[in-house]
């Protein structure tokens, strides 16, 4: 009897685990696959999670699938078809069924699921929908991001966040807007999104420098395949080169990040013999490349402003002015607040800890960045420098209880207890 109960949870466990792994990998895929016809994201989503929790009842008793993700598609096609009859008793709702029933035709004979990834995120970024929610949307679909840290990268509530990818959802089923790759003429509208939703995938992986969160380490590799892909279909647009190249200067780091004790380190302090050269000669072959266009994009600065941090570190030369000229390229064509912060640490580099806190972005000027821990924790280090020690306190205690790696909290606590000078001294 406990052999018995011991296989059946190891039958679980292998259940589980095979689900998991399929919901990192093929998520956005199996959700573009399933609102490819009918344009209905949010069942697709619904039907989805309704054929993961049929599988890890099923699964546990049967056994996993050769081809999990083939099965989720059965299950969740089900599901549509159930709920589509379910909603639907009408003339009305025979076409629906004709297609989800084509789909289900069509998924069954075919050895390999079709990648419509990158369709459903030009689908999300159609003029239809909503500027700002069009890369929180492509998060949400595609790389299967909650609402709450979709929320975070882009500095808005949760709750209004929601609302957001609510409506955008409707939007698409209700303009019955395709999937597909836009023509030339309708392009530059909607890549600046696609471009976005990729970078911000990437930049959540990114804040797992040690690979051990699996769910971040997945989002790093799928931003890369989309960003590869992207860059494959459209090899005369320097924008997806600009950011795969900014991709690659910056995991080419993710070794140095961090001590062997798990320690944060930052850029300055970094062993540079850790840094992924392959990953950096290619990023500047990418660079160079781009250049050759003679078209400056948000991207490319960004690249260009990595590959300098870079040759200043292995060179030993400061080339701070040059970063700052990069930075003010970059605030002309991107209003974020990250950018404004970035660019005031650099003038603190090339001018003064006075001249890069008069260029600091006001809390007065945007609210958002109250809740913004990179902003504390600039401000934090700048007025330390200054020797302004207790507002330096301050920003710091703010700062770190805003920060959720407990490593970079680390850091900043670190920095916090350095500070020599008395709370009574006059800032």
């Amino acid at each position: 009897m406990e052999a018995m109960f011991q296989e059946q949870a190891q039958h679980a466990e292998q259940a589980h685990l095979t689900a998991d792994a399929v919901a990192r990998r093929s998520y956005g895929k199996l959700v573009a696959f399933l609102a490819a016809r009918t344009h209905n994201v949010a069942s697709a989503e619904d039907a989805l999670s309704d054929a993961f929790a049929a599988a890890l009842a099923d699964w546990p008793r049967n056994g996993c699938p050769q081809n999990p993700e083939a099965w989720l598609l059965t299950a969740a096609r089900r599901k549509l078809i159930d709920a589509s009859r379910r909603r639907n008793t009408s003339d009305a709702a025979v076409p629906q069924l004709q297609l989800l029933a084509e789909e289900m035709e069509s998924a069954s004979t075919e050895p390999s699921l079709p990648d419509r990834r990158l369709g459903l995120m030009f689908a999300c970024a159609h003029p239809a929908i909503d500027v700002e929610v069009r890369a929180p949307l492509m998060l949400q679909v595609v790389v299967g991001l909650d609402a709450k840290t979709i929320a975070s990268a882009f500095l808005m509530s949760p709750a209004a966040m929601s609302k957001r990818l609510v409506r955008a959802k409707t939007k698409i089923q209700q303009a019955g807007i395709p999937f597909h790759i836009p023509e030339r003429d309708e392009l530059a509208s909607r890549l600046d999104a696609v471009l976005d939703s990729i970078y911000a995938a990437f930049a959540e992986g990114w804040t797992d420098p040690g690979g051990t969160d699996l769910a971040r380490r997945n989002l790093t590799e799928e931003a890369f395949f989309l960003a590869r892909l992207l860059v494959e279909l459209l090899p005369n647009e320097p924008e997806p080169l600009g950011l795969l190249a900014l991709m690659l200067y910056a995991d080419a780091r993710r070794n140095a990040r961090r001590s062997k004790s798990g320690d944060y380190i930052p850029l300055a302090q970094q062993d540079t013999t850790l840094w992924n050269d392959c990953m950096i000669d290619e990023a500047e072959t990418l660079l160079r490349h781009v250049s050759a266009f003679e078209t400056i994009g948000r991207y490319q600065i960004e690249a260009a402003i990595q590959s300098a941090h870079i040759m200043r570190h292995r060179s030993g030369h400061d080339n701070w002015p040059t970063v700052v000229e990069l930075y003010n390229a970059l605030a002309t064509v991107s209003c974020s607040p990250v950018v404004a912060i970035n660019r005031a640490l650099a003038i603190a580099e090339a001018e003064g800890p006075r001249a890069g806190l008069d260029a600091m972005p006001r809390l007065a000027d945007d609210a958002r960045l109250n809740q913004y821990q990179p902003f504390w924790a600039a401000r934090a280090e700048l007025l330390s420098r200054i020797g302004a020690s207790n507002k330096a306190r301050e920003a710091y205690d703010i700062a770190i209880g805003l920060e959720r790696d407990p490593a970079v909290r680390s850091f900043l606590q670190q920095r916090l207890a350095a500070l020599t000078v008395p709370r009574t001294s006059v800032n």
